[in-house]
């Protein structure tokens, strides 16, 4: 009897990786988001080389050594030593979100930067999150005084006034010049511990918007691909990947999920602009669904 093994695709691996919440490895999903522009990426020498620089780290940490110590040792290795920090220069780069490039450039975004950050942390038993605050991902460690919320971009801690200024200053930009400050809930709201799946999320539709942006539809569809495994219920990705496809001329996927999208959302505020765009499909598709 011939013996058949199917290699599971990157797509595959990612979504076996994210199907369930327990043991997230976020680490490892996270680095195969790169797999999309760079399908020969040996994920587990990414992996073997954090695993290294968390050795190193841990040479340098006394055993006697309490939080308060491991969190400045951390961030002494982390931006001295290491020389990690925000990619200012070229901030709008993809690459920014691709772990295995961010750990040879040095720089990153904040969220790809708190990915490597956390997982350095979590190494030396400190009991720290990501936090998904508006237009700036964060991080945050848990000390016998309290919490330390941090900029993972530099390691300086930030007290509340910092971060409402900076829910302030995103408020007024999400609304376009309107007067935020009536609509600012409480700072207190945003610092909730971020989990694993989140996390991944917002370095997908960080991915996504820029894709979007310049107009890269085949990175794209990749990426709605993935968003859609990490959120199956996330039916604005499956109408974008669903319009996506019918401006590539892929009919019979874009037929798919438009439907899906309508029969779930029927209802929906573009629902009769769908709706019209599923009729031409099935038009050129000589009229059947």
């Amino acid at each position: 009897m011939k013996l058949s093994l199917h290699v599971p695709t990157p797509l595959e691996y990612f979504g076996a990786l994210v199907r369930s919440d327990r043991d997230f490895p976020l680490l490892e999903a996270t680095t195969c988001i790169a797999h999309d522009e760079y399908p020969e990426l040996d994920v587990e020498s990414v992996l073997a080389g954090v695993d290294r620089l968390v050795q190193r780290l841990q040479r340098q940490i006394p055993t006697d050594a309490g939080p308060m110590e491991r969190l400045r040792r951390l961030n002494d290795f982390f931006f001295s030593q290491l020389g990690f920090a925000g990619n200012v220069n070229h901030y709008m780069d993809a690459e920014n979100s691709y772990i295995h490039v961010v750990l040879e450039r040095r720089r990153g975004i904040p969220v790809s930067l708190a990915v490597i950050w956390l997982e350095l942390a979590r190494a030396l038993a400190l009991h720290a999150h990501g936090v998904s605050f508006p237009g700036h991902f964060l991080v945050k460690v848990g000390l016998p005084q309290g919490w330390v919320v941090l900029d993972p971009l530099t390691g300086r801690s930030l007290g509340m006034d910092e971060l409402a200024g900076l829910l302030r200053a995103w408020r007024q930009t999400e609304s376009a010049g309107r007067n935020a400050a009536s609509f600012d809930p409480p700072v207190g709201l945003h610092l909730q511990n971020a989990l694993p799946r989140e996390i991944i999320g917002r370095m997908l539709d960080n991915l996504r918007e820029l894709h979007r942006t310049f107009d890269e539809p085949v990175l794209l569809r990749a990426v709605l691909d993935r968003v859609l495994l990490l959120r199956p219920d996330d039916l604005g990705a499956l109408r974008e990947r669903g319009v996506l496809h019918a401006r590539e001329g892929r009919v019979d996927a874009a037929l798919r999920d438009l439907e899906t999208y309508l029969r779930r959302v029927p209802r929906a505020v573009d629902a009769p602009a769908i709706g019209e765009l599923v009729l031409e499909l099935r038009a050129r598709h000589g009229g059947t669904a």
